[in-house]
């Protein structure tokens, strides 16, 4: 079980890294250059994979998680090995939350950033 566990949660990180700054929003496109969005849409996603720390927030999360992890298994009276699995379930399950906050920052720059081009983003 404890394997399946573990290649569940790596997907779940693998999934949630692919969004983030490379989002395309929904964009009201009528009237707008579509050679000029593209340009804009490029350079606001760069802009979010700038600044965004995205990785530092999937860092505090797998270290929170495997706080808090290993908390659980003291309390719930798990020998050394079941203390050490569960603050690594943690920090895998941690460090997904983090990285699904940090690709929601990601995407809300690159909604921003277009927005403040002039562009009616709809979602």
């Amino acid at each position: 079980m404890s394997k399946l566990f573990t290649v569940s949660c790596i997907t779940l990180v693998s999934l949630l890294g692919c969004a983030g700054a490379d989002v395309r929003p929904l964009v009201d496109m009528k009237g707008v250059n579509q050679s000029a969005y593209e340009n804009d849409l490029k350079e606001c996603q760069a802009y979010a994979k700038d600044q965004s720390g995205m990785g530092e927030t999937a860092a505090k999360g797998a270290g929170a998680g495997a706080v808090v992890g290993g908390l659980l298994g003291l309390v719930t009276g798990g020998n050394k090995t079941g203390i050490v699995q569960t603050a690594g379930a943690g920090a895998v399950i941690g460090g997904a939350g983090g990285a699904f906050s940090g690709n929601q920052a990601q995407e809300a720059v690159v909604k921003r950033c277009l927005s403040g081009r002039g562009y009616k983003v709809l979602n």
